[in-house]
């Protein structure tokens, strides 16, 4: 079977089906393909998983509208203070901190769980009549120069103009098309869980950096937040195979009091962190986005608004060139797409990798140093409120669908 689309998207965590759902709205049809079926993509029950979403991304969630889905359920996030410190003994002295209003967007970002996210796409594309999605594993593309196929290990193949890697860090796409990859791992891993704590949050995230790698806590609806807690490989395996009780009682010391008491709410994970940047965006007739393209550390909870912002980039570079009657998949299209993406993703590549060594460690000089400098930078407050503006996703050369104008 050969089904034809304007686009081929693999992929159907979260970017992809953002992306579909972009596309689609332009006018543009989509078809696309995910190894998982969608009864595993998706779940009523809350398991920990949060995402922090940048005003920039909640905009382009809006425009593509599946805004109203999610925004009984989204927590505002109204404040950030970044500290740095032990654990048992609090944070340091100096404190840098973000707060609500000091820009004119407002609110700077919005917690949302992941099976609201989920649930979201889901049903919106479900309910598109420009989008198929189909339950396979690619084994193999090819391009040339009047479109792309991709076969299915059933025998399965669809064509299009264009390929579109959202499959991860480790693409699939990204091999078969030739582009290789720079990376290398921290030897750190990020323990992920949800805690239901005893006094209100305000909606108020914090980053506590630590010796052995930075603690965000960021705050989910009711008295519930979402943690991200790095450590060092080997006692981050030791951590997770704890009990319950056990897992707690290493983490209060590390997160503090200033909560009251914590229990632990959903389930709780393990991801091993790396920095992985594809050596180029595009090759003929595919296009790489989110973790295909850039896998950074989470030290600056960036990772999906990344995507988020790439999607917006790359659908209005596809559409504009199709209503000038462009074919999308040339690669001087595609060339369009990668420079207004990759100076901004390498240079925040380069950010987290910079943060991510300055603050993970306990040497007194550096410690000295990083909290003198977050101490000026929160007692300037053009600098800060750039830093705000960076963070919400509003800074630079924004694409429309993040400023929430529909294409």
């Amino acid at each position: 079977m050969t089904q034809a689309t304007d686009l081929l998207i693999v992929g159907g965590g979260l970017n992809g089906p953002a992306l579909a759902l972009a596309a689609a709205n332009a006018g543009l049809t989509v078809t696309l393909i995910d190894a998982l079926p969608k009864t595993q993509r998706v779940s009523d029950l809350f398991d920990g998983r949060g995402y922090a979403l940048s005003l920039g991304s909640q905009r382009l969630i809006s425009a593509i509208g599946i805004w109203d889905k999610l925004h009984s359920h989204a927590q505002p996030i109204l404040d950030v203070k970044v500290t740095d410190g032990k654990p048992g003994e609090g944070p340091g002295p100096f404190m840098l901190e973000f707060r609500d209003g000091e820009i004119d967007e407002s609110p700077m970002g919005y917690m949302v769980e992941d099976r609201y996210l989920r649930q979201a796409f889901l049903e919106a594309l479900d309910a598109h009549d420009r989008i198929t999605q189909i339950e396979g594993h690619v084994v193999a593309q090819e391009v040339d120069a009047h479109g792309a196929t991709l076969t299915l290990a059933d025998g399965t193949q669809l064509t299009g103009k264009l390929i579109i890697g959202c499959d991860g860090r480790k693409s699939g796409t990204a091999e078969r098309a030739g582009i290789s990859r720079t990376g290398w791992g921290y030897g750190q891993t990020a323990l992920v869980c949800a805690i239901q704590h005893e006094l209100p949050h305000h909606g108020c995230a914090h980053q506590y950096f630590l010796p052995s790698g930075p603690l965000a806590i960021l705050p989910l609806p009711g008295n519930q937040s979402s943690i991200v807690w790095t450590e060092k490989d080997r006692l981050a395996t030791e951590i997770q195979a704890l009990d319950d009780d056990d897992y707690l009682a290493v983490l209060r010391p590390r997160f503090g009091d200033f909560l009251g008491e914590i229990s632990l709410a959903g389930k709780r994970f393990a991801y091993p962190l790396n920095i992985t940047l594809a050596n180029a965006f595009f090759a003929p007739r595919v296009a790489l986005v989110g973790d295909a393209a850039h896998g950074m550390h989470p030290i600056s909870g960036q990772g999906l608004n990344a995507g988020l912002k790439d999607i917006g980039a790359l659908t209005e570079v596809l559409i504009e060139a199709h209503r000038r009657g462009e074919d999308i998949g040339r690669e001087d299209v595609l060339a369009r797409y990668a420079q207004w993406r990759r100076f901004d993703v390498a240079t925040m590549a380069l950010m987290t990798d910079s943060f991510n060594k300055l603050f993970s460690n306990d040497n007194p000089v550096l410690r000295f140093a990083r909290d003198l400098g977050m101490g000026m930078v929160n007692s300037l407050t053009g600098l800060r409120r750039a830093a705000i503006r960076e963070a919400a996703g509003v800074n630079g050369d924004v694409p429309k669908l993040c400023r929430g104008i529909a294409l």
